[in-house]
């Protein structure tokens, strides 16, 4: 099968949030032992992989250099993660088979993604990034015309547009590589954001939702599976409530119930479950949301939220109830 993989940006930083380089590559070196596995399992692989606190660390920097250098834009950001990251990636990846044997090529590719200059987000910035800041200094950065967002107890944050996904430019030489037997690592970040003009394309200051890129991705190259990798087992519907419960296989209609209900929080699980549901929607055989851990599980469908197209006895696992005995 054709797996495709989305890592988060969090999963290649340490567990107290340490970003530094040493940390970033003993993080990826670990999730490269489960991409591993997959290949080793006969399976095709492409990885997409998130960016958030690299990309964060940029912003300031930029920020702290202001007086010496011009700060670049997020577009710009967006492509140096790319490049690191998905250099890190790749090395990890052939260690991690030339120690088993494994004789296959790793190549990342500089991804751009499509986006409509009219999307509402370019008038409605949601999307935080970077680390909190108390508000004097957020007033600051708003003097320089950015948009910042009070958290309450945790402080302010930057909030920049998320425009949605239309095309990843790259799909025709990722498949291409893809069906030539190379792991490819893309889209990284979600991918750098363009618009078009008369000739081509433009960068545009944004950052795209790395999940709904990589369903937009995994549909484009005929994946098999869309796994987004997380650091907890399953989706929980009621998350931090008494009423919490495990979604492990449901289908797209069920889980798409559950969306409607607004269990799932915007800034976390909400983008995942959008996700796996635009893959399943949109012809996807199966999307999985699933602990890195458990990644070759989850390509078999055995292991975190499983979403299907077709109702074949699928369940919502609910503390041992199924959706329509809730019902």
């Amino acid at each position: 099968m054709r797996v495709l993989v989305a890592l988060g940006g969090n999963a290649m930083t340490s567990s107290d949030g340490d970003a530094s380089p040493e940390s970033q590559r003993r993080a990826i070196a670990q999730a490269a032992v489960h991409l591993a596995d997959i290949i080793e399992d006969g399976h095709e692989l492409v990885v997409a992989h998130g960016n958030g606190p690299q990309v964060g660390n940029i912003m300031r920097k930029n920020e702290l250099a202001v007086a010496e250098l011009p700060p670049v834009s997020l577009d710009w950001c967006g492509a140096q993660t790319q490049g690191t990251i998905g250099f890190t990636i790749v090395s990890r990846i052939e260690k991690e088979l030339n120690s088993r044997g494994i004789a296959k090529s790793v190549v990342a590719l500089v991804t751009r993604t499509v986006v409509d200059p009219d999307d509402t987000a370019f008038t409605d910035p949601v999307k935080p990034i970077g680390s909190y800041q108390p508000r004097d200094y957020a007033a600051a950065m708003e003097e320089l015309g950015q948009t910042w967002k009070d958290f309450g107890s945790r402080g302010w944050r930057r909030v920049v547009a998320s425009p949605r996904p239309v095309r990843i430019l790259e799909t025709p030489t990722i498949e291409f590589l893809a069906n030539s037997g190379a792991v490819v690592v893309a889209a990284g970040g979600g991918g750098i954001p363009v618009i078009p003009d008369e000739k081509g394309f433009n960068g545009v200051s944004a950052v795209i939702d790395k999940d709904l890129s990589a369903a937009q991705l995994a549909r484009s190259v005929k994946a098999d599976r869309l796994i987004i990798a997380t650091d907890v087992p399953c989706a929980v519907a009621g998350f931090g409530t008494p009423e919490a419960r495990d979604i492990t296989k449901v289908t797209n209609a069920q889980l798409r119930e559950l969306k409607d209900t607004g269990t799932f929080a915007s800034g976390s699980m909400g983008p995942k479950v959008d996700a796996v549901l635009n893959f399943v929607d949109e012809g996807g055989p199966m999307g999985v949301i699933a602990a890195l851990d458990n990644l070759p599980e989850a390509v078999a469908g055995s292991s975190g939220t499983v979403v299907t197209p077709v109702d074949d006895g699928v369940t919502v696992a609910a503390r041992g109830s199924t959706l329509a005995e809730r019902a």
